[in-house]
């Protein structure tokens, strides 16, 4: 059990859908209702915390940019959310051009599939939240505007307690708790026949996710290197042991030492990269993004639910800005975004189970996407800044 605990999230996702898979060839009936019972209690317990989560998180955060705020902040801030929403367009697009070729007998099986299933949880616990999730991001940025423009030292020190009473609930709970709520997922799958047709669109939207991956990079370093006047290249390979670190520690912040130095070695001058790289690991998320809204798009497309590009562009507009909130913690991403997910693209709790299952198996991927994509948006800070030739 020691063992296990000391685990990361990933293989954690991954024991528990190999476990609910078997157990579901040889669970009664019964006991499967057991663990509904757990999901559907979690599942209500989420629909409370995630407005919670949004002002806990989004607010505090708004509140620390204001903190020496100037130019070369809203010039990072702007680039890293504008780096963010282009490659969740990028994202949505891809999926709407490969769906129909690779995809398609996937999510056409998938669309068939009753993911209520014939088994009920025995009883359910609601626990209606206070807050609508549009109100509480109103809410946050009121409040963390309102205490960067005023500089409350009070009120910004109440936000970064509320902050860590967030992450706390996160780390120690929601995280922890995550498997058993996958497994149980897997296991109504299992019983009710469908998880071999879930398992097919894993491994695909996985090795899409995976080359807009490298996608996305290589347009970063060839903007950069065109604005810095780098080779894009060289910069990208001296990237690559922030990007190696990143894969083994799945946290932006962890990674940050590394992530400074290889971005110096790219010839950012140290004033510049000591801003920039820190700032960036927490509002820069654009493989995080990509990989929310290509899970999205294909279990909306094959619940039937809107895929058209106004509601996907709104989605992705306000996700770049929730992306502000992932903390520093394996999956902090999804569960910023799952708020959004529900309200804004009408996805249920077993939908959600199953984008936060596949989120989690490129998750140590994304976080080093991100960071490695940081040195390019130093890079062109850096050019901004100087305007050396």
């Amino acid at each position: 059990m020691k063992k296990l605990k000391k685990l990361s999230l990933l293989p954690r996702v991954i024991i528990a859908i190999a476990l609910g898979i078997a157990c579901s060839f040889f669970f009664p009936g019964w006991a499967v209702r057991i663990f509904l019972t757990i999901n559907s209690i979690f599942g209500n317990f989420l629909g409370f915390f995630i407005p919670l989560l949004i002002v806990g998180l989004i607010a505090p955060g708004i509140a620390d940019l204001g903190r020496g705020a100037g130019r070369l902040l809203l010039i990072t801030a702007g680039l890293a959310y504008l780096s963010t929403v282009l490659a969740g367009l990028f994202s949505y697009f891809t999926c709407r051009y490969v769906s129909p070729s690779l995809l398609g007998n996937s999510v056409d099986a998938l669309a068939a599939v009753d993911m209520s299933g014939g088994l009920t949880p025995y009883f359910t616990i609601e626990m209606p939240a206070f807050i609508s999730v549009t109100s509480a991001l109103v809410l946050a940025f009121i409040l963390g505007l309102g205490t960067s423009i005023i500089g409350g030292t009070i009120f910004k020190g109440f936000l970064s307690d509320f902050r860590e009473i967030v992450t706390v609930v996160i780390t120690n709970v929601i995280i922890p708790i995550l498997p058993l709520y996958i497994f149980g997922i897997f296991l109504n799958m299992g019983s009710e026949g469908h998880v071999g047709t879930v398992l097919g669109m894993f491994i695909k939207i996985i090795l899409v996710i995976f080359g807009m991956h490298v996608a996305v990079l290589l347009l970063q370093f060839c903007i950069a290197g065109l604005v810095a006047r780098r080779n894009p290249f060289r910069a990208l390979l001296t990237m690559l042991p922030a990007y190696a670190t990143a894969l083994g520690t799945s946290s932006s912040a962890a990674t940050i030492p590394v992530t400074l130095a290889q971005t110096k070695k790219n010839g950012v001058t140290p004033e510049v990269a000591d801003f920039t790289v820190p700032l960036c690991a927490t509002i820069h998320m654009p493989c995080s993004i990509l990989k929310i809204v290509a899970c999205c798009y294909v279990v909306s497309l094959s619940m039937g639910q809107p895929i058209d590009f106004a509601t996907y562009a709104g989605f992705i507009l306000m996700c770049g800005i929730t992306m502000v909130a992932a903390p520093g913690v394996p999956g902090g991403a999804i569960m910023a975004a799952l708020g959004l997910i529900a309200s804004m693209l009408g996805l249920d709790a077993n939908m959600q189970g199953i984008i936060i299952a596949l989120y989690i198996a490129m998750d140590s991927f994304g976080t080093a996407g991100n960071v490695t994509g940081d040195g390019a948006i130093a890079l062109i800070v850096d050019r901004i800044r100087t305007g050396r030739k």
